[in-house]
């Protein structure tokens, strides 16, 4: 349950005589310049974040390749009257990228009993009413059969058709077929199954089968549209990309080939990624760029840069040459115009247009390399890079979060990155001197990963997170509170900085990690109090920063302001198990209106959101009365406050 709010505002008199904690907010000058990019997101495939998640596929191994021993995810579908089997075939295969095939046999089957074979899609297909849902199939038949094939969605049981359709045409030749499926007034759930059935006996080799529901701007090979819409409501003004592990692969075999996930989805065989499961590539490079754009944000484009996580390393020179090239390849397929080898292969793909890129990141989380020879890779992408596109900016994956020894030295970077995952109270301790030692002449800096959690231990990594619930708590929103204020405070030198990881498929078995912000089922999705947090700080932010100084309290906040309105947005951050009370000087002022819009995100720290109490802690908005240059605030325990007052210095 949310505490209720209580702020009390006392007359001038009364604030004169208080003599206790103070936060003064100099709303005179500039303190420094809140960079444009300061708040984006970071992804990876983590806890089925792309397929399974984002990516609105319903089909899980629709290509027959997650698994060489069994047909993961499919089964025979048959009764008393009726028998079919199924089997993966590696020799009638569709081309050289879908490498397996799925073999149905049905022995028996009439219009009556039909069989065949069913997808249980990524914890159920999810049915809403009145909905649109395209499948997209390959198949063959064997001389003796010719169709047609029932494509429909039914329930778990079998008892309930939802929607179906029949395709004919089949012939010993492999075609694909597409249909339309349509569900009436139907109450929505995920108990629900793909099925392909045949009404007669026959043999039919599966290729690809594919199902989409309509996807965020109806784009082929789209994103779910309340996920989408969840990022878009953030504001982001970046995207690292394609993430932080899933670049780097178990293995240099098993990296994000980019040039494999561009194309037609039959042309994708997908790959393993680094989390425990296969990805299907379906949300490959253009898909990411189109996931910028969908959300009006820079691309922040991470590259391989010759170290997978099992520790096998390129070495630079000669043998790190081929992805130094593929690296140049990769940014020419982003920027360059249709003249260019790759800038025409994108506009193949369906985008003439090039795409803006400012940033890239050489490798991800280069510290876990013991031999550190990272210095040395990352020089020979720097000046490769540099000599084509003297305009980027290149990030280091190293920063001042590691030891000296472990950064680069041979170049200077533009950018470094740095990664905390941090309890709250570690957060509570660490933000207050954030950053303040760090040389402004020095490359700038990216916190490419960050997130509270709520014990230490376990650590977010740590088999004991698992008996948590995968999205965080209250106690965890407001240790991201307080970093991102200490990264505000600094965010002149802190050009950039995202949370991870950003999504979680909450059905088990599907996370590796927790917490995650945004929580999810087939059906339905929630964010959690950091999420609401994070939101909090992208809608209130300014292009200049404030001085915000605390003064005999465990307060914590900062302030920026819109040069353009004057408005001035304050946040304050109580950790406290108890209230607070402190006294908010505002200095600098010529005036200030006379009442303030106010946020709250408040609780018990154990408080928390999940699908079945999506908005159990959300932000409220009250208007605050009696605004004056000096007033005294009593903020509740655990709380994240933000105040936009009207001004003009």
């Amino acid at each position: 349950m949310r505490t209720p709010l209580f702020i009390s505002v006392f007359s001038a008199a009364a604030v004169a005589c208080f003599a206790g904690p103070a936060f003064t907010v100099d709303a005179g000058k500039s303190a420094g310049q809140v960079s444009p990019l300061f708040a984006g997101l970071m992804t990876e495939e983590i806890n089925h974040s792309y397929d399974g998640g984002l990516y609105a596929e319903l089909v899980q191994n629709r290509a027959f390749l997650d698994n060489d021993k069994s047909p993961a995810h499919w089964s025979a579908v048959s009764d008393e009257n009726s028998a079919a089997r199924i089997a993966l075939d590696f020799t009638n295969v569709f081309n050289d990228k879908l490498t397996a095939s799925l073999r149905v046999e049905v022995a028996k089957a009439d219009k009556k009993n039909p069989a065949g074979v069913a997808n249980d899609g990524y914890w159920g297909i999810p049915v809403q009413p009145n909905t649109k849902y395209a499948p997209t199939i390959l198949a063959r038949a064997d001389e003796k059969f010719s169709g047609p094939l029932t494509v429909a969605i039914v329930s778990d049981d079998g008892k309930t058709i939802f929607a179906s359709e029949k395709i004919s045409g089949l012939a010993t030749g492999w075609k694909q077929f597409s249909v339309t499926l349509k569900t009436g007034k139907v109450q929505p759930t995920s108990h629900a199954r793909l099925v392909i059935l045949l009404d007669q006996p026959g043999t039919i080799w599966l290729g690809m089968v594919s199902l989409f529901p309509p996807t965020w701007g109806n784009q082929p090979n789209g994103f779910r549209k309340d996920l989408m819409q969840m990022m878009v409501d953030m504001k982001p003004n970046f995207l690292r990309f394609p993430g932080g592990n899933y670049v780097e692969g178990d293995t240099v075999e098993t990296r994000f080939e980019w040039k494999n996930t561009i194309g037609p989805i039959e042309q994708r065989h997908g790959h393993p990624c680094p989390w425990g499961y296969r990805s299907s590539d379906g949300l490959g490079l253009l898909e990411f760029l189109r996931w910028c754009e969908d959300m009006n944000a820079e691309p922040l484009l991470a590259v391989y840069a010759g170290y997978s996580l099992k520790g096998v390393r390129v070495k630079a020179g000669p043998d790190l040459e081929p992805f130094v090239q593929d690296a140049l390849d990769e940014i020419e397929y982003i920027t360059g115009d249709t003249s260019t080898k790759w800038g025409a292969q994108r506009a193949k793909d369906g985008h003439p247009a090039p795409f803006k890129l400012r940033y890239v990141e050489i490798g991800n989380e280069d510290w876990f390399d013991k031999e550190f020879t990272y210095d040395a890779r990352y020089t020979q992408f720097y000046d490769a890079i540099k000599a084509k596109h003297p305009q980027l900016k290149l990030i280091s994956t190293i920063g001042y979060d590691q030891p000296e020894k472990n950064r680069v030295h041979s170049r200077k970077p533009d950018m470094m990155d740095e990664h905390y995952y941090q309890s709250t109270d570690e957060f509570a301790r660490k933000s207050p001197g954030y950053a303040k030692d760090y040389d402004r002449n020095g490359p700038e800096v990216f916190v490419g990963e960050w997130a509270a959690h709520e014990f230490s231990p376990p650590r977010p990594w740590e088999e004991g997170s698992k008996k948590f619930a995968p999205t965080p708590s209250l106690k965890a929103a407001i240790g991201d509170a307080l970093f991102m204020s200490a990264m505000e405070r600094n965010s002149d030198l802190i050009k950039m900085q995202c949370y991870a990881p950003l999504f979680v498929n909450v059905n088990p078995g599907a996370r590796q990690w927790r917490p995650d912000l945004i929580g999810y089922d087939a059906i339905s999705a929630y964010g959690s109090p950091s999420y609401y947090a994070i939101k909090m700080f992208n809608e209130n932010l300014g292009d200049e920063i404030l001085s915000a100084t605390p003064a005999a309290t465990p307060v914590q906040g900062s302030a920026t302001r819109d040069s353009g309105t004057g408005d001035v947005f304050i946040k304050l951050i109580n950790p406290q198990a108890t209230d607070e009370t402190v006294t908010l000087e505002i200095t600098g002022a010529k005036s200030l209106a006379g009442a303030a819009e106010m946020t709250t995100l408040s609780g018990s720290p154990e408080d928390t959101n999940s699908l079945n109490r999506p908005r159990n802690i959300v932000p409220v908005m009250t208007t605050l009365r009696g605004i004056k240059p000096r007033l005294t605030l009593t903020l509740p325990a655990n709380s994240f406050v933000i105040l936009k007052l009207a001004t003009r210095s």
